[in-house]
């Protein structure tokens, strides 16, 4: 827990520099009209790209390719499922993060190096998949021995599965949605603080261990249906004769 407070606290320093060398809005995630919780937390989102610019570059220097981060962030999203499942929610949110760290500079690192290709996009994005499944099945083990915390984390996960399904089906149509409060950039976040800080978070509500974990959770899964309710009739209407 220390070492998590400290890297907390770390990126609020690194976030006071940032502002003040001028907020720099990065030109990759402005192309793909990325935004994190519906443009309210895009200040976050640009930091992040602006803190790990120096590993892009260092990933460059070293010649590590885009397959290579693909294939880290799934062993990295294997990793999360069984640490949650064992309890270690802390070890769990490292590997989300770090697993969230590697998904990014795969792409960052196609588009620099001029090898951005279907192939690319298909393992990306169907290796994202495998690595969100591989953290709620292991909130379901987690959560085992409570009939609600499994079917919150089986309804998140069946949630967000049903989002990215929804966007899939109607670029197949020619139809491209990518609204909606929880996409996969706030899943991985949320979920990644609520493994480092479900523990001091359940005990400053005088609950057990877990109990923040199953309120982000059912946050998740009402979340993830709306967007998925959202997107199936934004789509449906653009496609209707």
């Amino acid at each position: 827990m220390i070492v998590s407070l400290g890297v907390v606290a770390l990126a609020f320093a690194s976030m006071a520099v940032y502002a003040l060398l001028g907020r720099k809005q990065d030109a990759d995630q402005i192309g793909k009209g990325a935004q994190l919780f519906g443009g309210s937390g895009n200040f976050l989102l640009h930091w992040f790209m602006w803190a790990i610019h120096p590993l892009v570059a260092a990933s460059l220097r070293l010649g590590l390719t885009p397959d290579f981060y693909n294939f880290a962030g799934l062993a990295l999203g294997l990793a999360s499922g069984v640490f949650i499942g064992q309890g270690a929610l802390v070890l769990g949110g490292w590997a989300i993060a770090l697993g969230g760290i590697a998904d990014i500079l795969d792409g960052r690192i196609a588009r620099l190096t001029g090898v951005a290709s279907a192939y690319g996009d298909f393992v990306d994005s169907t290796f994202d998949r495998f690595v969100e499944v591989f953290a709620f099945l292991g909130f379901v083990v987690f959560f085992r021995g409570n009939a609600l915390g499994a079917f919150l984390a089986a309804a998140a996960m069946a949630g967000s599965l049903i989002v990215s399904y929804a966007r899939a089906r109607g670029e197949v149509h020619g139809v491209d949605c990518a609204a909606g409060l929880m996409q996969r950039g706030e899943r991985l976040v949320l979920t990644c603080l609520v493994c480092l800080f479900d523990a001091p978070l359940s005990a400053f509500f005088g609950r057990p261990p877990g109990t923040a974990a199953l309120w982000v959770l059912g946050l998740m899964a009402a979340a993830t249906f709306a967007t998925a309710g959202y997107r199936t009739i934004w789509i449906a209407k653009r496609l209707r004769p």
